[in-house]
């Protein structure tokens, strides 16, 4: 396996390890196992658990991040919104429950990896599927047709289309675009949401472009 991504597991119960490593290895993964946060902070891709012995895991994505932007995805029995929260604004790709399916970890996971190995430093367009976006001209079109965007419309769309395949919390979104002072305005981003949507022709009952991550915040669509 020449190109195997390689993947660390941290997670502090054996039998997650007995059962995810060859899972893992079984889908073309060279898999690594540690059971601390300080063996973590020093690796590859990342399967994180937030319960950990030596420190919470959110203290392990922070001092990732801090050097590194390795996909890491949070696999935890924590379900409360404020954790999933607070582990994506600081920086995880993504959040699986415990108990949790191998083929949904294991899309999710290609997700990330797909997104982290084909992120380039800048570009000036950035083409989804039909979604393409120019950033410099301040223009989108989708199927060759020219969307008209106001400029926090626009602004919104290439925030989300930057970080394609990954979760933005509201509190993310909300900061970057409207600044520090509107990161509680939930109510105000799920109208220009519905804004874009309508523009992009997305269903809001069943989006395939931008999609709602419930209490969470939103993921546009790599497809």
């Amino acid at each position: 396996m020449i190109n195997a991504a390689r993947i660390l597991v941290v997670d502090d119960e054996p039998a997650i390890h007995r059962f995810l490593a060859p899972a893992l290895a079984a889908n073309g993964y060279i898999v690594s196992a540690v059971h601390t946060g300080a063996e973590a902070i020093r690796r590859d891709a990342v399967i994180l658990d937030l319960g950990l012995p030596d420190m919470d895991g959110k203290d392990v994505i922070a001092k990732v991040r801090a050097f590194s932007a390795v996909p890491v995805i949070v696999l935890s029995a924590r379900d409360r919104e404020a954790e999933k929260i607070a582990a994506f604004d600081l920086g995880a790709d993504d959040y699986v429950n415990k108990p949790f399916g191998v083929g949904e970890l294991m899309a999710r996971l290609r997700t990330a990896l797909r997104h982290h190995q084909n992120r380039p430093a800048e570009q000036d367009v950035i083409a989804l599927g039909e979604l393409s976006i120019d950033l410099p001209a301040h223009r989108a079109s989708l199927a060759g047709r020219e969307l008209r965007l106001t400029p926090r419309e626009f602004d919104l769309l290439a925030l989300l289309a930057r970080n394609a395949g990954r979760v933005l919390t509201h509190q993310q979104i909300l900061n970057a675009i409207w600044g520090p002072a509107h990161v509680h305005d939930t109510q105000y981003l799920r109208v220009y949401i519905g804004q874009l949507r309508h523009k992009l022709q997305d269903d809001p009952a069943e989006p395939r472009l931008i999609r709602t991550e419930p209490g969470i915040g939103y993921r546009l669509s790599e497809e």
